[in-house]
C-alpha cells in the first residue's frame, strides 16, 4: 500500500479572516485585512470561500478599527479608504472605493471591474522568444494609490492537496489602497501570500548551464577549465541529456527521461562525487509532460504501486493530481536525488490547462517539489521554475525561459527583473548571454555578463550550437577578460548578497527594487524603468546598447537622487546627486554607484572559491559622508566544514560614525580589510583598536590605485578566532577626496578613433579650465560634434561640482 505524503508537507497556512474583519450579505462578503486592505467576495448562492488560494495563504490578521455604516448601501470606512456598496452583483457604479490620499489620479475612486491603467506591472509566466518586451500583466502598485488582485479562478489548497474552485459566477479579489507607499503594500503582500524563503548561499554565485549533451568525464574537465581559468562556479546544471532522449527504445519526443544515459553517464554516482568534491551543486532538468513510460528504470514499480497493467507496455501518463505526484516526488524524484540531485529545475512549458478545472499542473509541481525538498531540515529547500502567478515567490527560483539573443532581449531584461518585485517576485533567473537566434556579439554577451552579476540571480546559458556556448575563453580577449572579471566580483559579492537575500526575507523586501520604490513621489523615479537599486544599498544603470565606435565608449542616462553623492565602485568617479546625466564606460567598466553612507561587505579574495563558502577573510567597502549601518550573516553550515551545523547564523555588525570619522566592527572573527573608497590619503590622525587595544602598528594602510580609482585600504591580518571587534579612526568628518579626472580624460580621449582636431579640442577643455566649466563645454557645442564625442568630457568635468569650487 502506498502511503500519502502530503500530510507530512503542508506549509504554514491560516486562511480563515479573524470573524470581526468580516462584513457580509446574503450575496456578498467583504473582509478588512488590515486599514489599507480589503478582499471582496460575490457568490450568488451564498457560499464563500475560506480555503488558502494559490496566492493567499493568510487570512487571519489583527481585526484593524474601520466604521460600518449599513442602510441602503454598506459603507466600511478606515483610515485609508472609504468603501461604499449597493448589496447588488458588483458593478463599476454599485462598488466604489475612495482612498484618503492625494496620490489618486485626479481624487479619482477605485471602481470595481475598471481597468487601472497605471499599475506599475508586475511580471509573466515566461520570456520565451522574446525579443524585447512583452506584457508584464499587473502588480499589487499603481501610481493612482490603489490596485486590485484578480483572485477568483485560482487554484486552492484543500487539507493534504488542492482543489478547484467552486462553480458558478464568483467573484474573489483583493484591493490594496497604499497609494504610494509601496512598500507598506509590499509587506501586506507577504503577510497574505507568505514570505520570501531564503535561498541557500551557493544558489547565489554562478551557474554553467548549456542545452548539451555532454559526456560525464568531459562535464568535470569543463568545470576544471574553469578552476583553471579562475572562474569561480557554484552550481552544475545538466540539461535534458543526462537521461535517455533519442535512443531506439525511447517511444517519444524524448524530452521526458528519468532513466540515466548509460552512454553519457556511465557512473552517475561518481558524478555526483566528483562535482561535489568541487564544491558544485547539482540541478537535473525534469519535462515531466510525456510522464512514465515502459523504458524507464522505474517503470515497473510504478506500475505495480497504481495497478497499473504492464502487459502491452502502455504508458502511465502525466496526471498533476493526487497520487501521481506524490508517486512522481516519492519514486521518481527521491531516487534520482540520491544517487546525483540537489535540486530540480522544473521545465514545465505545456500550459495551465489539466483535466481538473483550475487545476494549474506548473503551481502542482511547483507547491509540491518545493515542500518535498524542504523535507530534509538538513537543506534550504530550493527548486528553479517557471513563475505561475500571485504567490509564485514561495517557490524560488524563476527560470524566465528561452530568451533571445540580441540587444532588444537584454534592453528589457533589467526592467523586467525589477517589476517583478511589485508582484513580490524577486529571484528571476534569466539565460545570461542570451539562449536562441540572434548572432555573435561578443560585446553583447560581456555586457550581459555585467547584468547578470548585478541580477538575483547569475546563470550563464546556451544553446547546443557549437557557437553559441558561454565559456569566457571562447570569446574575444578583451571580452574574455571582462566576463572573468565580472564572474569574480560575483562571488566576491556574496557576502553582500547572502545578507541581503536573509534580510530580505525577515523584511519584506526583494533584492532587485525599481527606484520608485525608493523615490515615490518623485516623477523622474517612474521615467527610468532599467535602473534600479540593488540590495537596497547599490544603484545600478545597465549598459544595455553598444559601444559608440569613435570613442569605444558605450552610454546610459542615469538618474541620481538628491540628498547625497555618488561612487562608482569600479571607477572611483563621484558624483552629486539631484540630476540627470549620461554615464560612459568602457567594456571593463559598467555604472554601479553607491551613496555616501554606505557599507558592502565583501570576501577578500581575489579569486573566490567554488560554492560561495563563507570567506575566510572579509573585505569593507565604505562609502563616507554619511552615518552607515551594515550586518554580515553567514550560515555555519556554509563554513564548508565536514561537520555541518545548518540553521545556526553567525553575525557580525559595521558601523560607521561620520561625526566621528570611525568605524566599528563587532563579532569578527577573520581577517578583515577595510576599502574607503576615493579616499586619497591615510589621515595623520589614522588609529586602528582591536578589543580596545592599539594595533595601529600591526595593520597596513596604503592608498591603493585601480585603473584611475584611488581608495584607502586598511588591513587587519592579525584578526584571529578569539578577536571580537575592530575600530578604524580616520579622524572627525571625513569626506570623499575631490579627485581631479584629468588623467582618466587622458587615456579616454587618446582611444578615440577620430580626427586629431577632435582630441585636441576635447583635451584643450580637460586639460585647461581656466573657464567656468559650463563655458568651457559649451564652446564644444558650435563645433558640430554630436553628444556621444563631447558627453564623455562633460560627464568628468560636471560630475563633481567641488573641482570648480
Amino acid at each position: 500500500m502506498f502511503h500519502s505524503i502530503f500530510s507530512s508537507m503542508a506549509c504554514s497556512m491560516s486562511p480563515v479572516a479573524h470573524p470581526q474583519a468580516i462584513v457580509s450579505g446574503p450575496n456578498y462578503r467583504f473582509t478588512v485585512l488590515t486599514n489599507r486592505l480589503v478582499r471582496y467576495e460575490w457568490a450568488p448562492d451564498g457560499l464563500f470561500e475560506d480555503r488558502a488560494s494559490t496566492f493567499a495563504i493568510n487570512r487571519y490578521f489583527p481585526v484593524p478599527r474601520f466604521r460600518l455604516l449599513d442602510g441602503d448601501d454598506v459603507q466600511i470606512i478606515t483610515e485609508h479608504f472609504h468603501l461604499s456598496y449597493n448589496k447588488k452583483r458588483f458593478t463599476p457604479g454599485g462598488l466604489v472605493v475612495h482612498l484618503n490620499s492625494d496620490h489618486t489620479e485626479w481624487g479619482a475612486p477605485w471602481q470595481y471591474g475598471i481597468s487601472e491603467n497605471l499599475n506599475l506591472g508586475g511580471t509573466a509566466r515566461t520570456l520565451d522568444l522574446c525579443d524585447g518586451r512583452c506584457n508584464m500583466g499587473q502588480g499589487i502598485m499603481s501610481k493612482a494609490g490603489y490596485a486590485n488582485l484578480e483572485d477568483s479562478s485560482s487554484m486552492l489548497f484543500d487539507g493534504e492537496f488542492v482543489a478547484s474552485r467552486k462553480p458558478g459566477d464568483r467573484v474573489d479579489g483583493y484591493l490594496f489602497c497604499y497609494g504610494h507607499d509601496y512598500k507598506a503594500a509590499i509587506k501586506a503582500f507577504y503577510a497574505v501570500s507568505g514570505k520570501q524563503p531564503i535561498l541557500p548561499r551557493f544558489a547565489l554565485g554562478n551557474w554553467w548551464s548549456r542545452y548539451y549533451a555532454y559526456r560525464q568525464d568531459e562535464y568535470i574537465a569543463l568545470m576544471d577549465k574553469f578552476y583553471d581559468h579562475e572562474i569561480p562556479l557554484s552550481v552544475a546544471v545538466v540539461d535534458m541529456d543526462w537521461h535517455l532522449v533519442s535512443q531506439e527504445c525511447v517511444p517519444h519526443s524524448g524530452w521526458t527521461g528519468y532513466s540515466w544515459n548509460k552512454e553519457l553517464f556511465p557512473d552517475p554516482e561518481q558524478f555526483r562525487r566528483d562535482l561535489h568534491a568541487r564544491n558544485l551543486k547539482i540541478t537535473l532538468n525534469d519535462h515531466p509532460h510525456n510522464g512514465i513510460h515502459s523504458h524507464e528504470d522505474a517503470y515497473e514499480e510504478i506500475a505495480e504501486v497504481f495497478g497499473h497493467c504492464t502487459h502491452h507496455k502502455d504508458p502511465i501518463l502525466f496526471d498533476p493530481a493526487n497520487p501521481y505526484i506524490q508517486v512522481y516526488l516519492q519514486i521518481l524524484h527521491r531516487k534520482l536525488e540520491r544517487i546525483a540531485c540537489d535540486f530540480w529545475w522544473i521545465d514545465w512549458q505545456q500550459g495551465p490547462h489539466s483535466k481538473v478545472c483550475g487545476l494549474d499542473p506548473l503551481w502542482v509541481l511547483n507547491h509540491f517539489q518545493y515542500l518535498d525538498h524542504s523535507r530534509n531540515r538538513n537543506t534550504t529547500p530550493l527548486i528553479f521554475s517557471r513563475y505561475a502567478g500571485p504567490g509564485s515567490h514561495r517557490y524560488p527560483v524563476g527560470f524566465s525561459g528561452d530568451s533571445v539573443v540580441t540587444w532588444n532581449s537584454l534592453a528589457f531584461q533589467p526592467e523586467f527583473t525589477a517589476t517583478a518585485s511589485n508582484i513580490g517576485y524577486g529571484w528571476w533567473s534569466h539565460d545570461i548571454g542570451g539562449h536562441i537566434f540572434g548572432g555573435r556579439d561578443d560585446e553583447l554577451v560581456a555586457r550581459w555578463v555585467q547584468l547578470g552579476v548585478f541580477s538575483p540571480i547569475f546563470r550563464l546559458h546556451s544553446e547546443l550550437s557549437r557557437w553559441t556556448s558561454k565559456e569566457p575563453w571562447l570569446y574575444r580577449s578583451e571580452c574574455m577578460k571582462v566576463m572573468s572579471e565580472f564572474m569574480r566580483l560575483r562571488h566576491r559579492l556574496v557576502p553582500f548578497i547572502y545578507t541581503q537575500n536573509v534580510v530580505g526575507s525577515w523584511e519584506d523586501e526583494p533584492l532587485v527594487q525599481p527606484m520608485y520604490w525608493a523615490y515615490p513621489d518623485s516623477d523622474k523615479a517612474y521615467s527610468f524603468p532599467n535602473q534600479y537599486l540593488f540590495g537596497s544599498k547599490l544603484l545600478v544603470a545597465p549598459i544595455v546598447q553598444p559601444r559608440d565606435k569613435r570613442t569605444n565608449l558605450a552610454s546610459v542616462k542615469a538618474w541620481l537622487p538628491s540628498g547625497s553623492r555618488y561612487v562608482d565602485l569600479l571607477t572611483g568617479v563621484i558624483y552629486d546627486g539631484n540630476r540627470e546625466i549620461n554615464l560612459y564606460r568602457g567594456l571593463q567598466e559598467y555604472p554601479v554607484l553607491a551613496s555616501e553612507g554606505t557599507i558592502i561587505p565583501m570576501d577578500a579574495s581575489s579569486v573566490p572559491r567554488n560554492g560561495c563558502l563563507n570567506p575566510e577573510a572579509l573585505e569593507l567597502l565604505v562609502v563616507v559622508g554619511r552615518d552607515a549601518e551594515s550586518i554580515v550573516l553567514e550560515n555555519v553550515g556554509d563554513d564548508g566544514k565536514d561537520e555541518q551545523e545548518l540553521g545556526q547564523m553567525r553575525k557580525a555588525t559595521v558601523k560607521f560614525q561620520q561625526a566621528e570619522g570611525k568605524v566599528t566592527v563587532e563579532s569578527i572573527q577573520r581577517p578583515v580589510t577595510f576599502r574607503f573608497l576615493s579616499v586619497t590619503s591615510v589621515p595623520a590622525s589614522f588609529r586602528v583598536y582591536a578589543d580596545g587595544i592599539d594595533r595601529t602598528h600591526d595593520s597596513r594602510a596604503r592608498v591603493e590605485k585601480h585603473a584611475h580609482a584611488s581608495s584607502l585600504v586598511v588591513e587587519c591580518s592579525f584578526m584571529s578566532k578569539t578577536s571580537h571587534s575592530i575600530t578604524i579612526e580616520l579622524g572627525s568628518s571625513p569626506e570623499l577626496s575631490v579627485i581631479d579626472p584629468t588623467h582618466r580624460l587622458h587615456d579616454q580621449i587618446m582611444d578615440y578613433q577620430t580626427d586629431f582636431k577632435v582630441k585636441d579640442l576635447l583635451w584643450q577643455v580637460a586639460a585647461h579650465r581656466e573657464m567656468s566649466v559650463n563655458a568651457a563645454i559649451s564652446t564644444l557645442t558650435p563645433q558640430g560634434y554630436d553628444e556621444a564625442i563631447t558627453g564623455p568630457t562633460a560627464e568628468l568635468l560636471l560630475a563633481d561640482r567641488r573641482l570648480y569650487s
